[in-house]
């Protein structure tokens, strides 16, 4: 029945328990609001229960998750819309830190297996942490949820957390981001600007013959200069990639409802600014060293394809997620017992469509019989029926009767 059912009408306390266990045995999530004592059952039943606030009974508050404090059913509309706003903004915060997850444990472990060093040195993952675990959940998860969130269907009680769009977009930027990483890592000396060794060898070639010394410093010197545009260009792409990760579906339009939130748009330029104050004047602190205008621009430059990057990424086709609630055992039973039944009604032989159409009748007729059997009334319940038939007949003579005349000659 539940398929088909709009609503139920004095229903006992048993009727709405009942509901609800079936409501939730078919995978629904379930809702109850209520405000006296027999709605109790199934607030605590449910999977969310809402109390009123004023005309509720004590033990309907206490029974309940949620009291609204007004009893007004706007407020049911209010906790949808924040409840759906902070599943988002944990699903963002997951897109986000999953990408830098991945990019930052790739990038240490080859480079410290392939160069015997990783390109980004313990100061620098802290900061990179920093930049992942608060910086960016406090500038996700603080935008404020707006009523388009409304046009999407729920998400069903078993609908996976990280949806294959979600996974599209880490493995999207997570595999542009290597690319550049390895990019910077390895070829960046090819780069004529990019020269990882200015200005010390210029200083020591126009000095004269290098020695062990000058080449362990040009050496080391190297190392921390490539180190520092590798950790100044990942920190840009993750701050850039913190623009897509607004978006958890195919919005094409990232920026939009930016200018409202204030906290994310403050976070962006103050995580700028200290990676500046880090690159320039960390020194052996932070194990970076200065950076000319050029190498800046590059580095600020690379970190921006973040943006193209997820724009392209939304035209890639994903699978739809499932939704529902996967086959449980008792389904499974019944779908057996179903082909069972099919199986052996193919056995049997077949009947004209007006005898199966008897025979359907008569089944019908006989179920109606046996799930309503006719009640044997008593004495008391005949003069209860006698009464009532009667009370019935006063109100429909009363309804008939003309409307009394005031002196005046109009109607009361």
């Amino acid at each position: 029945m539940i398929p088909k059912l709009q609503i139920i009408a004095r229903c006992s306390p048993e009727d709405k328990l009942t509901l609800v266990r079936r409501l939730i045995e078919l995978g629904e999530v379930v809702a109850v609001t209520g405000d006296g004592t027999n709605d109790v059952p199934a607030l605590c039943e449910a999977d969310v229960g809402f109390a009123m606030g004023i005309s509720g009974t004590e033990v309907a508050k206490d029974a309940c998750d949620i009291i609204l404090l007004d009893d007004n059913f706007s407020s049911i509309e209010k906790a949808v819309m924040w409840g759906r706003g902070v599943y988002d903004a944990i699903r963002k915060f997951i897109q986000f830190q999953l990408t830098v997850n991945v990019v930052a444990v790739t990038v240490a472990f080859v480079g410290a297996v392939s160069g015997g060093e990783s390109p980004l040195q313990p100061v620098q993952m802290l900061w990179v942490n920093l930049i992942m675990d608060t910086l960016a959940a406090l500038a996700l998860a603080t935008e404020r949820p707006t009523p388009e969130l409304f046009n999407r269907p729920p998400h069903g009680r078993h609908s996976a957390l990280i949806t294959w769009k979600m996974w599209r977009h880490i493995g999207g930027h997570s595999i542009a981001q290597l690319a550049i990483m390895a990019w910077l890592y390895y070829g960046g000396w090819r780069i004529g600007f990019l020269n990882y060794n200015e200005p010390e060898a210029d200083n020591f070639v126009a000095a004269g013959p290098i020695g062990l010394d000058q080449f362990q410093f040009l050496e080391k010197a190297y190392e921390v200069r490539r180190s520092t545009v590798v950790f100044n260009t990942f920190v840009f792409l993750q701050l850039f990639n913190e623009l897509n990760a607004r978006m958890l579906g195919d919005e094409l339009n990232m920026l939009k409802g930016i200018t409202k939130s204030y906290l994310f748009i403050a976070i962006f330029f103050i995580t700028a600014v200290v990676q500046a104050i880090i690159v320039e004047f960390g020194g052996d602190f932070s194990k970076t060293t200065h950076l000319n205008a050029q190498t800046w621009g590059l580095c600020v430059g690379v970190g921006f394809v973040s943006i193209p990057v997820g724009f392209l990424l939304r035209f890639i086709p994903t699978p739809e997620d499932k939704i529902h609630q996967p086959q449980t055992e008792a389904s499974a039973d019944e779908s057996e017992l179903t082909l069972i039944e099919a199986s052996e009604a193919e056995k049997r032989p077949r009947k004209s469509s007006r005898a199966k159409r008897n025979d359907e009748i008569e089944d019908a007729m006989v179920d109606n019989y046996f799930a309503t059997p006719p009640k044997r009334r008593t004495a008391v319940g005949n003069w209860a029926f006698a009464k009532r038939v009667l009370w019935q007949v006063q109100v429909i003579k009363a309804f008939r009767k003309p409307l009394p005349r005031l002196i005046s000659g109009s109607h009361v």
